[in-house]
This record gives C-alpha cells, sequence and structure tokens, in this order.
C-alpha cells in the first residue's frame, strides 16, 4: 500500500504543470459552488428572519373618532391569527420618525402639520406567517370602515423570494457546469500520466500485475487532486468571506441579522465532493484506457 502511494506521489512530482492546472480548476470550481452555498444559506436566515418579524401596519382615516379606537382595537384582537395589536398614535409615529431621522432634521422644519395618521401595528402568530394567510387576514382588515389602508412587508419579500429562488436555479446550473469542467480536466490529466506511462503499464501486465495493482495509484492520484482543490477552494472562500463579512459588519447595525460561514458538515461535505470528482475523473480515464 505505502508502494502505491509512493507512486501517486511521484506521478504528481512528475508531471507538476498538468497536477497544478487540475488543483486549481478543482479549487476554482470549489470556490464558485461554494460561494453560491454560503449566499443561499444566508439569504435563507435572512427570508426566515424576516418572515418572523412579519407585521401589519393598518392604518386609520383621518376623520376616524377617537373614541372608537378602543372598540376597533378590541375588534382588530378577535380575528383569527393576530398574536398582538398596538395602538400607534400619529404623534408617537411622528417622534419615532423624528429619532430615526434626527440627521435630516431640516426635513421636519418646515412642516405645518403632522403628516402621519394613526395606526395599529398588527403581529401575526407564526402558523398565519406565509403570503396567502397574511393577504386574507389585510383584505379582512382593509373592510373595517375605519381602516384607510394596511401595508405589509410580505408583497416585496414574495418578490424578493421569487428572485430568490431564480438564483437558486442559476447557482445550479452554475454548480452543474464546474463539477463537470472539473472533471473533464481531472480526467484528461490522468489520460495524460496514462499515455506517458503506458509501456510500463504494459510492461507491468505482461509479468501479471492485476488491473487493480496498476489502477491503485493513480485513484490515489485523482483522490489528492480532489481533495487539495477543495481545501485550496474552501480556504480562499473562507478568506474572502472573512473579508466581506468585516465590511458589511461595519456599514449595519449590530445586531440586524449576522453572516454566518458554512458548518462543519457542510465544510466536510464540500471536501468529500471535491474528492470524489478526482476519484471519478480518474475512474472515467482508467475505464477508457485499460479496455
Amino acid at each position: 500500500m505505502i508502494l502505491k502511494y509512493k507512486r501517486a506521489i511521484q506521478d504528481i512530482l512528475d508531471h507538476r504543470f498538468l497536477n497544478i492546472v487540475t488543483i486549481i480548476t478543482i479549487a476554482i470550481s470549489i470556490l464558485i459552488v461554494s460561494a453560491f452555498a454560503l449566499f443561499f444559506v444566508n439569504a435563507n436566515e435572512i427570508i426566515n428572519s424576516w418572515k418572523k418579524g412579519i407585521r401589519i401596519m393598518a392604518y386609520l382615516k383621518p376623520d376616524a373618532p377617537e373614541i372608537k379606537i378602543p372598540e376597533l382595537k378590541q375588534k382588530i384582537q378577535h380575528i383569527g391569527g393576530i398574536q398582538d395589536v398596538r395602538f400607534i398614535s400619529k404623534n408617537e409615529a411622528f417622534q419615532q420618525l423624528k429619532k430615526q431621522m434626527r440627521r435630516q432634521s431640516s426635513l421636519f422644519e418646515n412642516l405645518k402639520e403632522n403628516p402621519l395618521p394613526d395606526a395599529f401595528e398588527i403581529r401575526l402568530i407564526a402558523s398565519f406567517q406565509n403570503q396567502e394567510k397574511v393577504e386574507m387576514l389585510a383584505t379582512r382588515l382593509e373592510s373595517l370602515p375605519q381602516i384607510d389602508e394596511v401595508e405589509y412587508g410580505q408583497r416585496w419579500l414574495g418578490r424578493f423570494t421569487n428572485f430568490f429562488n431564480l438564483f437558486r436555479l442559476t447557482g445550479y446550473a452554475m454548480g452543474g457546469l464546474f463539477f463537470m469542467a472539473a472533471l473533464l480536466i481531472v480526467a484528461n490529466t490522468i489520460r495524460l500520466v496514462l499515455y506517458s506511462r503506458r509501456e510500463e503499464i504494459e510492461i507491468m501486465r505482461l509479468v501479471g500485475a492485476t488491473d487493480s495493482f496498476i489502477k491503485a495509484p493513480f485513484y490515489i492520484q485523482g483522490l489528492i487532486q480532489g481533495a487539495f482543490g477543495g481545501i485550496i477552494g474552501l480556504a480562499a472562500l473562507f478568506v474572502t468571506f472573512m473579508f466581506i463579512s468585516l465590511s458589511v459588519k461595519q456599514g449595519l447595525s449590530p445586531g440586524l441579522f449576522t453572516i454566518r460561514f458554512l458548518s462543519p458538515g457542510a465544510f466536510c461535505g464540500i471536501i468529500l465532493g471535491s474528492t470524489f470528482v478526482g476519484w471519478i475523473g480518474c475512474y472515467l480515464s482508467l475505464k477508457q484506457f485499460l479496455k
């Protein structure tokens, strides 16, 4: 077994350029595919966190009598799927807006009156946090005579989710293309090594060497190429991730959402996948050459 490993390592050293090109190609493929996977992981978390925080804002008509507000609040609370209802007066909303836009305070200097309406902030139970049920609740709220307008984030969230699904399909297609590219390059590298050693292989066959004995060093070579390519690709992704995450953290409010790297399970899975690419590329070359 040690002899097979020595032969595989010697082949790699004898054909450095071919093997370096192969490892770099696998590394680039792993980098791109893993970058898509990392984007999907973080985008999924962001979408799920947004879905958990979905709220409906029901704005009251300007002429809605103040005395009717407690009665209206109670009526909204009795609608199925609603967890909590909070009344926000237009004065409270205006003060919150001023705090949020304190750097643009000059915008409020020429306002003669408060342009904001009274509103109810409505939070939903977990089972109602999907597009169909939110739309149904919004329609029911709009039917109340004192409600002027209903707004919620699910509309643009639905559009973003559709875009995300389209991007996911693009990622799958790109992953498939780079998988095939890496596979072909590994197969061609092993094929070139086989051709350079064809006379040696013929002699080994003549003296009684089995196919498994001949194939073993090449399989080991393919596994080494795949493993090194995967490790280099993930290392490059991690360095890029650290640089981007530091930039994002500086530009965002703390606690808004956390960008995280791939889990250890995904990390190991990608390494195993890249190793498999090296093995299958070698298998295809050997199958054709030794036929």
